[in-house]
């Protein structure tokens, strides 16, 4: 799997909360600037060709659909951003943004607190 450029990603960040889409119904999701019609759609075509999405023909037109679940690319991204930033280690990025933030320790036992309750929700939830 490749990293997402930005502009990939957002166009993916549109079609995984659409399910499926056309290119206007992607570019109505985008934020104010709004790109050109052919900017969004030259994107999708690139991440059709990366493999991440695919497309019912309706003639001329096509209606994209993801092919990688967000899920998927979250895991893939974060594996490739702890490892490049941090080592690989997940105490180094909890300790990075716990002295960035200047967190205190109830700050960070409710972080904690929290965590522990994502662990314990079924995964489909």
């Amino acid at each position: 799997m490749k990293e997402l450029t930005k502009a990939e990603e957002q166009v993916m960040q549109v079609l995984w909360d659409l399910k499926e889409g056309f290119v206007k119904d992607i570019l109505e999701k985008l934020p104010e600037p709004k790109p050109a019609y052919n900017t969004v759609s030259t994107i999708v075509r690139i991440l059709e060709k990366k493999g991440f999405v695919s497309y019912k023909a309706y003639g001329k037109t096509h209606e994209y659909y993801p092919l990688v679940p967000r899920d998927e690319y979250r895991h893939f991204f974060l594996k490739n951003f702890l490892g490049g930033y941090f080592g690989g280690s997940f105490n180094k990025l909890v300790s990075f943004f716990a002295k960035e933030e200047n967190m205190d320790l109830k700050e960070l036992e409710e972080m904690l607190k929290h965590v522990k309750q994502d662990l314990s929700k079924p995964e489909d939830e």
